[in-house]
């Protein structure tokens, strides 16, 4: 059972479902008896199409709003944000759940026996077993990308066969239902976004039929529902798409749609594996977050949390899918907490931290999917609202790519680093995998990020290339008359992603031959940036001048990104003791009280090879933002604390640059026995090692790539020159 989550009952609430997904469609499993919901998801279920949101008013106003700034006049520059560059109308589109399966078994009593519960992370299947009145039933759920479809087979023991009914509802939300033939129903939408959501059944012995909205099977032996849906989005015919797909699995069965499911998701899966402790833990999921909630120490459960992490990004970006949003694909709702999109001053970017490092390189795919998505859009806003060269975007975007600012809350709507931070990205995977082919197909993006900013800087009083107006995410300091303020001229955050950025544009340049002239701007504008500065209190300064935080345990660290996901921050240097006095600072005000915000520090912590204070902050996520599903709680319910504490769990084993790999960084006492293998190294490593009392004993490298440069491990560098797909196993003991 180590590499399963399972349970003694079902869930009593959506917070205790168990999620399966194929990147485009998403489930979560009660794992109820009597009756049972299953609720949907599919990732282009949206509210509606794209707006254009600019206002009128940005670009001419903009002057205006930077001179207030430079005379101080906060208050003032904030006021005439508020009307002149907020999007309008304000709000982008809403994810969306796509509806209910709900199934009502008749003959089963209310008292059961045996019951077992379990998401099987080996083989993405949530399972349920049950015994009543003698009789065994199990019921077990897949959803397939091979064949697009969520997949339920029902059985029982009982020589009567099994009784029961499946409808899909789509809540208030449902323009029609009924029955598309004699096996198979449908709801539909056509308001905006057109959805259809299709189910039809099979059964060995007894019968079926629709009736309604309902497919009724009367003493089955076995019974199997297939599951898919459409938008507009993607088709122009979503019920023929639907049906397309339906006829195709039913044609196909379910044994080979298992067949084939398992073998596609294991692709992924078999790449990485993780051991912590030496036992395995027999106890139930929750009773074991339980336990360490009240103390006790789990190495197993942690493991299981950085495979289940694996097993979240899997299921909710595939190449073709949408990325993960907020919620991965699972979102219950119609109008989710933060409308469940794209919220991009971290919490995608912290989606995608994984990717790499784990070993899910193509599963990166779907983000830079939707940067090309946003770069027509972002053009355009840059043009219209700033008039500047490239594309720009603010923290949020949707499906169709907006770029205009969301909501009217100062502290973060006009912010417009979010497209710099998303083309790094692009820069990580080619650093992880050195695909050239990859670089030079994303260069552009990279390119027009650099040309907003060479447009949208400006000079301040110091005579550093500064922004404004903007913010630290999404923080505030005090004023002088006692007031709060968010808009300034210039903040730490700013300049560390540029520096990034800037760094990223000019090495690709020289990589790919391309662009020497711009990448020579580039590099004197990157000169020009403001410096990282100590402030009064001893730690990294936020702003540009001191200011007074109005929330001294804020969750978010902006100031922090030189030290990670950026690096210009190293451990052992005069910045990252600052580092540390800033999340010391931060944390004695309670700080890290959301999961991404514990997840980001568990990464500071990382980085800078403390594997004690990494493991505390670990247990920390663990006690009071991790529900018993094991989904990250913000509260409520936000995804990126799952990825973001599964990179930094690869991270405390493996760091590494381009010619340098660095083994157990940042090992904490309680982890002094295990072994990995899978993850990968910038240069194009993938790496296997195993460890006792602390001491790697041998570590096999694959290389993807030509590598030359250093092993760290055991205190000791070692040499490695590899060749192109070259294995190397090196001994250390």
């Amino acid at each position: 059972m180590e590499n399963t989550l399972w349970y003694k009952k079902p869930a009593a609430t959506w917070n205790e479902a168990l999620p399966i997904g194929n990147g485009r469609l998403g489930a979560m499993v009660f794992g109820e008896t009597k009756s049972e919901r299953i609720q949907l998801n599919e990732d282009s279920c949206w509210s509606g199409g794209f707006r254009d949101r600019v206002n009128p008013k940005a670009k001419e106003n903009l002057p205006k709003i930077r001179q207030l700034l430079r005379e101080g006049k906060v208050t003032e520059a904030e006021d005439l944000s508020r009307y002149t560059l907020t999007g309008t109308p304000e709000y982008q589109r809403v994810y969306q759940t796509l509806g209910d399966v709900f199934l009502n078994f008749k003959g089963i009593s209310s008292e059961v026996e045996a019951y077992h519960r379990r998401l099987c992370l080996d083989e993405a299947l949530a399972i349920t077993d049950f015994v009543s009145e003698g009789y065994r039933y199990r019921r077990e759920v897949l959803a397939s990308a091979p064949a697009n479809v969520i997949a339920i087979r029902l059985s029982s023991s009982n020589p009567e066969g099994m009784s029961f009914d499946a409808r899909i509802l789509r809540h208030r939300f449902c323009e029609n239902s009924g029955t598309v033939d004699s096996e198979t129903v449908f709801v539909n939408n056509t308001n905006g976004m057109t959805v259809h959501a299709l189910m039809t059944g099979q059964a060995i012995g007894g019968s079926l039929e629709t009736i309604g909205e309902y497919i009724v099977f009367r003493k089955v032996k076995e019974a199997v529902l297939y599951i898919t849906a459409s938008t507009s989005f993607r088709s122009n015919d979503t019920m023929a798409e639907c049906q397309k797909v339906l006829q195709a699995a039913k044609d196909k069965g379910y044994a080979t749609i298992r067949e084939e499911h398992i073998q596609e998701y294991q692709s992924y899966e078999k790449r990485v594996t993780l051991n912590l402790a030496k036992q395995t833990n027999t106890l139930p999921t929750d009773e074991r977050l339980a336990l360490v909630k009240q103390g006790e120490s789990d190495p197993g459960l942690m493991a299981l949390y950085f495979r289940y992490g694996r097993y979240l990004l899997i299921s909710s970006s595939r190449p073709g899918s949408l990325p993960a949003n907020l919620q991965g694909i699972w979102c219950d709702s119609f109008l989710p907490p933060w409308d469940s999109k794209y919220t991009i001053n971290i919490n995608i970017q912290m989606n995608y931290w994984p990717a790499e490092v784990c070993n899910l390189s193509e599963l990166h795919q779907p983000l830079f999917d939707h940067l090309r998505r946003m770069q027509p859009r972002g053009t355009k806003v840059a043009q219209q609202m700033y008039g500047a060269r490239g594309f720009v975007a603010h923290h949020n975007t949707d499906i169709w790519g907006d770029c205009a600012p969301q909501d009217t809350y100062i502290p973060a709507t006009y912010w417009v680093f979010s497209v710099a931070w998303f083309c790094l990205h692009i820069w990580e995977q080619y650093e992880y995998t050195q695909n050239k082919e990859f670089l030079e197909g994303h260069f552009d993006l990279l390119k027009d990020a650099c040309l907003f900013f060479a447009d949208f800087l400006i000079e301040n009083q110091q005579g550093f290339l500064i922004a404004s107006p903007t913010m630290s995410p999404e923080n505030t300091f005090a004023l002088l008359n006692g007031e709060k303020g968010t808009l300034c001229e210039g903040c730490a955050m700013d300049g560390q992603i540029l520096w990034e950025l800037f760094t990223a544009f000019e090495s690709a340049s020289v990589i790919l031959g391309k662009d020497a002239d711009f990448a020579n701007q580039v590099k004197t504008m990157r000169d020009r940036l403001p410096p990282i500065e100590i402030g009064k209190n001893g730690g990294i300064m936020e702003w540009l001048t001191e200011q007074i935080e109005v929330e001294p345990g804020h969750r978010h660290m902006s100031h922090l990104f030189a030290l990670f996901p950026g690096n210009q921050i190293s451990a052992g240097t005069p910045l990252a003791e600052a580092a540390k006095r800033t999340m010391a600072l931060r944390l004695a005000h309670g700080g890290g009280h959301t999961g991404w915000s514990r997840a980001w520090i568990i990464n500071f912590w990382a980085r800078l090879q403390d594997g004690k204070e990494a493991h505390n902050n670990l247990v920390e996520l663990l006690r009071h933002s991790t529900l018993d599903n094991l989904f990250d709680d913000h509260p409520p319910f936000q995804i990126d604390g799952n990825f973001g504490a599964t990179a930094a769990i690869a991270h405390m084993l493996i760091q590494s640059s381009r010619d340098k790999v660095q083994l157990l960084p940042a090992l904490p006492d309680e982890w002094k026995d295990g072994s990995v293998t899978g993850l990968c190294a910038k240069g194009g490593l993938v790496l296997d090692f195993a460890w006792e009392d602390g001491r790697i004993l041998e570590v096999k490298i694959l290389a993807k790539n030509r590598y030359d440069g250093v092993l760290i491990s055991n205190n000791t560098e070692y040499e490695l020159k590899l060749d192109g797909n070259e294995v190397k196993t090196i001994s250390l003991s």
